[in-house]
């Protein structure tokens, strides 16, 4: 017997409606290729690589970034220098999906990065805490955070109670870059729920009857997330 409030059918009918959502499923795959394709036919901004990232190898520009391939996929990760506790915890649920980028995006002529403004100290201390392999490394003192509108020098008041930063002071965000020998071109951004294609979790949860079940989740509908050894 059936433990929730939920319509039960045969089996026959289930595969009839079943198959009727699969037309729908189908139209929003095509219709998602689409706007993939239009995402690609955006202009492009030439960026200015007067950056300077801290890497575990040393220094690096916008352009050495890219490891000798033409594509690179950054997340913004946020983490300001000085946040006591760490990285964001939501952008720390979304990073808890990366490692496995750096095996396939290469395959594709794609580097991936991820970027903060906090310290490579401070970066690689709760990286190891976190145990990700992926690479991770400091705009500190450059100001690409600020260029590409992830970072802002305002200080608003606080969005959500209990949070060690101020939101609004850092935002997630994906970029993507595009090389062509030295010069380094910007060809796409998104934030906010744009970013959730790579969160595994997210798409799995939305299969599941209770799908992200974050409707009655107080005070905000992500504060369920935690880091993962906070759970």
């Amino acid at each position: 017997m059936a433990q929730v409030n939920h319509k039960i059918v045969s089996r026959e009918d289930w595969q009839s409606i079943r198959a009727e959502l699969l037309k729908k499923e189908k139209e929003l795959t095509k219709a998602k290729d689409a706007l993939a394709s239009e995402i690609r036919r955006l202009p492009w901004v030439k960026m200015d690589d007067k950056y300077v990232f801290h890497t575990i190898d040393g220094d690096k520009s916008l352009a050495e970034l890219f490891e000798g391939r033409s594509q690179l996929l950054v997340y913004h990760l946020m983490y300001a220098p000085g946040w006591a506790k760490g990285a964001c915890p939501s952008c720390s649920f979304w990073a808890d999906n990366f490692d496995g980028l750096r095996y396939h995006l290469p395959q594709r002529d794609v580097t991936f990065k991820a970027i903060s403004r906090a310290s490579l100290e401070e970066i690689q201390a709760y990286r190891q805490r976190m145990g990700w392999e992926f690479d991770w490394v400091s705009a500190a003192d450059s100001e690409f955070n600020y260029d590409v509108g992830v970072s802002s020098r305002k200080v608003p008041e606080k969005r959500y109670p209990g949070e060690e930063f101020r939101e609004g002071e850092e935002s997630p965000g994906l970029s993507v870059f595009y090389r062509e020998g030295n010069d380094v071109y910007q060809t796409y951004f998104t934030t906010n729920r744009g970013i959730e294609p790579i969160n595994t979790v997210y798409n799995a949860l939305d299969l599941v009857p209770k799908g992200r079940d974050e409707a009655n989740v107080k005070p905000w509908p992500m504060a369920w997330v935690k880091r993962h050894d906070d759970y």
